[in-house]
């Protein structure tokens, strides 16, 4: 740990953030320009700034921050809640919470926040929207069809709802087309080379970039394994505790969801996850558990790809003599 460091816990809300310096002293700010302001008149050049990832209330302060210089840390929420059960703290306050991140900061030393690059942002934005009128349509559709079967609704209704189903259709193509097209302006080498991999399409391929920053907040694929919840997770003690390794299931689901639909293709005409699909079933492993380890093979061919900068080739060899891929 670098002593010269003096680090700040910075707990943020909707409205203000509660800070708590190395001396333990704390103050309070409100969660706007004026806020930012004042509390870097408060810093030393040579701060550490460590606060929880909250949604989107900590990147305009985080953003601020280092455009002023600061070295900014901002940690997943439930690695500041364990380290707060580890040390068997009791208190729940925003001044408490400031706190315990300040002292996390100064025992771990997080490694520096990296913002996400503009087009990025946007893209996930426009996926989210995504996301939601999907939801939406799904809704629609289950809420036709229960008029439908009851045999009452009218007509009229029925086209009013299959009006919206349209529209939601239409935009959630509106949507997926600008974010392709962000996606190509910036990454057109990266795109083409991922969606080379059989069993990534276009649109995978595209999500996989947005989702990962153009694969730059990943060193290995275990990193992206355990960032798509596809690790396993296995828990044993002595003689009482042997439950079946599952896998983590943290991190966004649809995106889990859509690797493993990607398994099922790549399990098919993907030459190297194909052989690791057949060679896990006739070890004797389920079908569910050979295409969970396809999809972990998927991503790490994609950040091998992703890193390398040429296309997907089945039959590489490494300088060593053995196939990588």
């Amino acid at each position: 740990m670098n002593k010269c460091k003096e680090f700040v816990g910075i707990d943020i809300s909707k409205d203000t953030f509660d800070v708590c310096y190395s001396d333990y002293r704390h103050q309070q700010f409100s969660n706007d320009q004026k806020g930012f302001i004042a509390f870097v008149k408060e810093l030393s050049q040579n701060t550490h700034c460590v606060m929880e990832q909250t949604g989107n209330y900590q990147k305009p302060l985080a953003i601020y921050l280092q455009d002023c210089g600061f070295i900014v840390s901002v940690v997943n929420p439930l690695v500041i809640k364990r380290f707060i059960q580890m040390n068997l703290r009791a208190t729940k306050t925003d001044k408490a919470d400031a706190k315990h991140i300040m002292e996390y900061g100064r025992q771990f030393e997080p490694k520096e926040w990296k913002r996400s690059k503009k087009y990025i942002t946007e893209c996930k934005q426009l996926r989210s929207l995504v996301v939601l009128y999907q939801k939406q349509s799904v809704a629609l559709k289950s809420q036709r069809h229960s008029f439908k079967i009851s045999g009452e609704s009218s007509l009229g209704l029925i086209k009013l709802i299959d009006k919206e189903i349209n529209q939601l259709g239409k935009k959630i193509k509106e949507l997926e087309k600008r974010m392709e097209e962000l996606v190509k302006s910036h990454e057109q080498t990266m795109l083409t080379n991922i969606s080379s991999i059989k069993g990534i399409a276009k649109r995978t391929a595209i999500l996989l970039i947005i989702h990962t920053n153009g694969f730059t907040d990943f060193e290995s694929s275990k990193q992206l394994s355990a960032y798509f919840g596809l690790c396993p997770q296995i828990r044993q003690s002595g003689t009482s505790l042997m439950s079946r390794g599952n896998i983590s299931k943290s991190g966004n689901k649809d995106l889990r969801k859509m690797m493993f639909m990607c398994a099922l293709s790549a399990s098919v005409y993907n030459k190297g996850c194909k052989d690791q699909f057949e060679r896990l079933v006739a070890k004797g492993k389920c079908r569910k558990v050979a295409l969970i380890a396809v999809s972990n093979k998927l991503l790490k061919q994609a950040l091998a790809v992703a890193k390398s900068g040429i296309p997907y080739d089945p039959e590489f060899v490494s300088k060593k003599g053995k196939k990588k891929l």
